[in-house]
């Protein structure tokens, strides 16, 4: 405990500052990589029959970009009578974001009016971003530049495409269809330096990639996440001894 409370005393707030900085650039970085996929979705929404205002309404609310591809998809493949299959598809897709709430609740912070305006800005990018910063001040701005930042720029690329929709052509001919896997694959691959964590990242990409073809979207993903639930639990290829420093 005195070890603890000497190194808490040591630390340089310029070196606080630092993390802080870099944590805003990287969550410009990821909130601009992240938007620019949204002309894909105002372009794709307007093409399957959605209007300009509808396809705006629907990322100003929803706002999940997996959700709103899935129910476009669905609507566009079976017209409004696939309509509760649209909706199932995309509440499965955004089952995900629970887990995020809960495990970003420390980096969020008490009070129910802090979290509640945190809950429309806990998406992917937001999480990635705020856990892979180092201190606490750096993850809670990682967190609200990213979730914000990816808010206002997601709608008004969704409003560019959906209005030059037409004019733009295929999103997927200028690479916007994976901007945002792009950015979400650049947080995760620093964080990939442990046998088990690699494990799970392998083991979950195979096991969505399988299913994807034979579920309805939403399931693979949550069928993927339980492997780093299970692999988690049983601590499936982790070290099982603890660190010197906390063995000390």
């Amino acid at each position: 405990m005195i070890a603890m409370r000497s190194l808490e005393r040591t630390v340089d707030p310029d070196d606080d500052q630092a993390e802080v900085r870099a944590a805003r650039k990287e969550a410009l970085g990821v909130a601009v990589a992240t938007s620019a996929y949204g002309i894909s979705f105002g372009a794709l929404a307007v093409a399957s029959g959605f209007d300009v205002w509808q396809t705006c309404v629907l990322s100003l609310v929803m706002f999940t970009g997996g959700s709103q591809f899935a129910f476009v998809g669905v609507i566009d493949a079976g017209g409004l009578a696939a309509a509760p299959a649209a909706i199932a598809s995309a509440l499965l897709l955004g089952v995900r974001n629970v887990a995020y709430g809960i495990r970003m609740s420390p980096v969020i912070g008490r009070g129910a009016v802090r979290r509640a305006a945190a809950a429309p800005f806990t998406i992917d990018e937001s999480t990635a971003v705020a856990l892979a910063q180092p201190s606490p001040r750096a993850r809670t701005a990682g967190f609200w530049i990213t979730g914000i930042g990816i808010y206002l720029g997601w709608n008004l690329s969704t409003l560019l495409g959906a209005l030059l929709g037409d004019v733009l052509g295929d999103p997927k001919a200028y690479g916007l269809d994976a901007a945002a896997a792009a950015a979400f694959l650049a947080l995760l691959w620093p964080r990939l330096r442990r046998r088990q964590a690699i494990a799970v990242g392998v083991a979950a990409a195979a096991v969505a990639t399988l299913l994807t073809p034979v579920l309805i979207p939403g399931l693979p993903v949550l069928v993927a996440a339980l492997v780093a639930v299970v692999v988690g639990w049983f601590n499936l290829f982790g070290s099982r001894e603890l660190p010197s420093a906390e063995a000390a």
